[in-house]
């Protein structure tokens, strides 16, 4: 017995020594932050100091060898993320990840994203493309001198990274646009709705934005229930919901500021990934001071500031994605306006780990891949001799995007910031800016499509592809597109919603956000009469939700004998609508406004109601207020009985309830918002392997909406996590043109992608918490406390 245990006991330890042995090798990934390393492709000394947040501070002798570094420094920190990025964007996740990723990489490759960065950098100036081969020549750099492990996710997955190039960069710069555009899900989306509902119906289920009428477009309904509509429910494809990225950003005059300089504030609302989207960084040298967020994979500082001006973003919006049910035949051709034309073909092969290569031709018609050749589903819901074409202005070879990026971070005045906006082509963004002088300004750049007045479809629906007067007709000129400098208010606002007057001659989009996260901002600003640093936080962390002041007495209006159920009532009915983490009242809403979802239109689409399960506020409140008759939507179509809305409140705030009481215990008083509602970043992709998820995943508690300043959107069709916040503020920065050393910014899990370091996910709990670091260009702030210098010395 005592033999026995003893070798258990040299079991047990041989295991923990291997253990620790394992864990001690593999920390030998971690990167070296200080001393001297030797590396081919400099031309002169570079250093690295990292401050004591993890944020790198380059100083180099040429802008060459600044983006040079910084491609070191993001291999070094981030690699497999720029290895997902790389194989997102080129459709090549199937040789890592298996056949689970196919159907991904078949639309990816036949999506051409690859093939046009390739051809983009033709179009480029040679300055851009010196900065493109520089940052790859420095991420190569890092390759070739790195020794010991790869970070765990290469070791888990058996990859070796290949060198970078130039097209890898300019690839996920497509790919973020393909984040920020989603208008062809809602074309499909009414598609598919027209199925089973009348244009009205679906324009009452797609609402116009508050104020204006809805868009005049044709009866496109009598042509879709000729196709088999249903199928497309099975179609999933890459990118962002239905409902859409957000942002906020605003920025006031001196004249509105303690200090007499302007403040300008930025929150991008991106998905939330481990590690963030986001990697801080400082580049100096002659020619090039700037510090702010860059993309890893990307050589630019895409939001920030330099010593003279300060920008920030949101997401305009516009329709700039169209598909087309195409006509074609056996032979290879399809049908445009002057007659039958060939298709243009390609083959693509797809390596599959563990399975035999896939080969596809790719066909494009005039308007663009054929996007139901990939997915069976598409081509099962067309008619025979009929595709689905799909038009994207990022698509196109002359994209200047990666351009204007470099030209911002050198920019110092008004006029060269527009200089650099005019090269911004792809996604369109609200551009909001601050200078050093006092100036503030606003551009909303981008490409948009010109539509011919004979369009009666205005891009809301697919459309005949062999008809003339759908296609586009050239793009909005740069000097119509919005712009505003210096306005008469002394502020700017803007979070997704609409930016244009209503007599604005073009057409933008009429899929704005709704604007309770614009007229929060606007009423936080107003309500101080002198900014400082100080009243922005409070603004970026405001979780008042106006969408829950607005529908909240709409719902307090629910008539029920039941006892619990009118506890609740008294207390949501003494509540001020602000979407703590601490509370309970939060969640409860939050859930009766999901049930009460399910029951007002999952009867009317049947099939459908999964996918198109959403934040539908603007719908939501119609229906409950029966603005315009909309109330019809309360009564069960499958039933023979006729119901009302006053009916449905109090069955699903009991649906609320009980499945709440499921989740989270019969006890109230022990709920809280922010545990339901914990911001979830999610590894790509070991945050779908429960096992490894526990590891990699970052979760924290956090509170907000869909509709709050401080916004955490949740999906209601998760049944596992229907309040989780998946979509949040990806980064927080507050600049302050008084003394720019004195900017701040915050991202949400921290600067390294790899899972030992404590730099993975430091940064989390601050940023829930709406916590900044400083933003200091000064050498003096990131030496303090710093974590090391590394020198990069030519060899």
């Amino acid at each position: 017995m005592k033999t026995a245990l003893r070798v258990l006991s040299m079991l047990i330890l041989a295991i923990l020594l291997s253990i620790a042995a394992g864990y001690a090798w593999l920390r030998q990934s971690l990167p070296q932050l200080d001393g001297t390393v030797t590396v081919y492709g400099l031309k002169a000394p570079v250093d690295i100091v990292r401050d004591r947040y993890g944020v790198p501070h380059i100083y180099a002798r040429s802008a060459a060898d600044a983006y040079f570094a910084l491609g070191f420094v993001h291999a070094k920190d981030r690699l497999w993320q720029m290895e997902m990025n790389r194989r997102i964007g080129s459709g090549r996740l199937s040789e890592v990840l298996g056949p689970a990723t196919l159907d991904a990489d078949k639309f990816l490759r036949t999506l051409v994203v690859r093939r046009v960065a390739e051809a983009t950098l033709k179009s480029l100036n040679a300055e851009t493309r010196s900065q493109l081969d520089a940052y790859a020549a420095g991420v190569n750099a890092y390759l070739a001198q790195r020794s010991g492990p790869l970070p765990p996710e290469f070791l888990l997955t058996g990859v070796k990274p290949e060198p970078w190039t130039s097209a890898d960069s300019l690839a996920w710069v497509k790919m973020m646009a393909w984040d920020l555009g989603g208008n062809w899900r809602t074309e499909l989306l009414r598609m598919r709705l027209a199925k089973k509902l009348s244009v009205a119906q679906i324009g009452e289920f797609l609402p116009p934005y508050p104020g204006d009428a809805p868009l005049a477009i044709a009866d496109y309904t009598a042509l879709y229930r000729q196709l088999d509509a249903s199928k497309l429910a099975a179609l999933e494809l890459p990118g962002r919901s239905e409902d859409g990225a957000a942002s906020n950003n605003w920025v006031v005059a001196g004249s509105r500021t303690a200090s007499g300089k302007p403040l300008l504030a930025n929150d991008p609302h991106l998905g939330l990934a481990a590690p963030a989207i986001w990697y801080f960084a400082h580049l100096a040298a002659p020619g090039l001071d700037v510090m702010g967020a860059t993309l890893p994979g990307v050589p630019a500082v895409v939001l920030g500031r330099n010593r003279h001006i300060a920008w920030g973003f949101t997401n305009t919006g516009p329709d700039v994605q169209d598909l087309y049910i195409e006509r074609v035949d056996g032979e290879g051709r399809v049908l445009a306006p002057q007659g039958w034309q060939k298709l243009a073909t390609r083959r693509e092969v797809i390596k599959v780990k563990g399975q035999a290569d896939v080969t596809i031709t790719v066909r494009s018609s005039r308007h663009g891949p054929l996007i139901s050749d990939v997915f069976k589903p598409a081509a099962d819901a067309l008619p025979q001799n009929f595709a689905l074409a799909f038009a994207w202005t990022a698509l196109r070879d002359d994209d200047l995007s990666m351009q204007a990026a470099g030209k911002l971070a050198t920019a110092s005045n008004w006029n060269e910031f527009l200089a650099a906006a005019r090269n911004f082509d792809s996604p369109e963004q609200n551009m909001v800016y601050a200078d050093t002088d006092g100036n503030i300004g606003f551009v909303a750049p981008g490409r948009v499509p010109l539509r011919k007045p004979e369009n009666d479809l205005k891009g809301q629906a697919p459309a005949p592809g062999w008809d003339a007067k759908y296609d586009w007709d050239g793009f909005i000129p740069f000097k119509d597109l919005p712009h505003s400098y210096n306005p008469a208010s002394g502020e700017i606002v803007t979070a997704n919603n609409k930016i244009v007057p209503d007599d604005y001659p073009y057409y933008l989009t009429s899929e704005w956000v709704p604007p309770y996260r614009a007229n929060r901002i606007k009423q936080l600003l107003d309500a101080t009469p002198k900014h400082t640093r100080q009243s922005f936080e409070r603004i970026q962390a405001d979780t008042v939700s106006l969408q829950v002041r607005e529908i909240l007495p709409l719902l307090l209006k629910t008539k029920t004998a039941d006892p619990e159920a009118q506890q609740v009532l008294r207390q949501l009915g003494r509540w001020d609508a602000n979407m703590s983490a601490a509370g309970a009242k939060p969640l409860i809403v939050s859930a009766w406004l999901r049930e009460l979802g399910r029951l007002i239109y999952a009867d009317e689409l049947g099939y459908m109601f999964d996918g198109a399960w959403e934040h539908r506020a603007r719908f939501m409140y119609n229906v409950l207020a029966d603005t315009n008759g909309e109330g019809h939507w309360c009564d069960d179509v499958n039933a023979p009985a006729q119901e009302t809305c006053a009916e449905l409140l109090p069955k699903a705030l009991k649906l609320a309830l009980t499945d709440l009481k499921r989740r989270y215990g019969e006890d109230r008083s022990q709920w809280r918002w922010g545990d339901a509602h914990y911001a979830l970043s999610e590894h790509r992709p070991f945050g779908h392997q429960p096992l490894l998820a526990k590891f990699f995943d970052i979760r924290v508690p956090s509170p907000g909406d869909t509709y709050t300043i401080d916004v955490g959107r949740n999906t209601l069709a998760d049944k596992t996590a229907p309040f989780a916040s998946r979509h949040a503020p990806s980064l927080r920065a507050i600049y302050d043109l008084a003394d720019l050393d004195k900017s701040e910014y915050m991202q949400s899990t921290g600067q390294s992608g790899n899972l030992l370091s404590p730099l993975y996910r430091n940064f989390a709990v601050p940023w829930s918490k709406v916590e900044y670091i400083p933003m200091s260009m000064k050498r003096s702030d990131a030496l303090n406390g710093s974590l090391g210098t590394l020198r990069l010395q030519p060899r």
